[in-house]
């Protein structure tokens, strides 16, 4: 069961916006015949709720030393593969695929709420292409940070790399201002 790890009026730190705000609801999630909450959400104003492990109190920024050097931790997340087991499969199939009795399930929450998953007649039509996808969209969060130290490289000491690694580095800062802007930005230069 969950318990409520913010309380209402707290300042935290919204990690997939990037912001402060504080928490202008708790909203516990219940079940019937459960004495506790399966689990809470939070209202920052910020347009949807938030589950805990996207927000970050303010004590714990703290305790860092420079938390604007950590930011990009704050916002990148841990994501992992997960394997389910194939409930649709006919024996015939099992020769052609790498993992015969599972597929791949990215998991992009802590809580094991959010992730990536295809549907069985997708996995089915070509399993190793879903076995590689699920391994590069587990390792995007360390491409994005690879990226941020590179274009942040660039823009510090434009003038000590080579024209190759400026012109990476100009990418990396393209494709990071096109992951990060907010949805009202991407409408605004949609309708542009």
């Amino acid at each position: 069961m969950a318990k409520a790890l913010f309380h209402k009026s707290q300042r935290v730190f919204v990690k997939p916006v990037g912001t402060w705000a504080l928490v202008e609801q708790v909203i516990p999630h219940w079940v019937k015949n459960v004495d506790e909450p399966l689990r809470v959400s939070y209202d920052c104003g910020l347009g949807r709720r938030f589950e805990a492990h996207e927000l970050v109190s303010e004590q714990t920024m703290h305790k860092h030393e420079r938390p604007e050097d950590d930011e990009e931790d704050f916002l990148l997340e841990q994501w992992r593969i997960d394997r389910k087991l194939i409930k649709w499969r006919a024996d015939a199939m099992l020769g052609i695929d790498p993992n015969p009795s599972t597929y791949p399930v990215v998991v992009t929450d802590d809580g094991d709420w959010g992730g990536w998953r295809v549907t069985g007649s997708e996995y089915d039509r070509d399993p190793r292409r879903i076995e590689h996808q699920a391994r590069m969209i587990v390792h995007t969060p360390d491409l994005m940070r690879i990226a941020r130290r590179l274009a942040d490289l660039a823009s510090q000491n434009p003038d000590d790399l080579a024209e190759g690694a400026r012109q990476m580095a100009a990418r990396c800062a393209h494709i990071l201002r096109h992951v990060y802007q907010s949805d009202d930005a991407s409408v605004a230069t949609a309708a542009e």
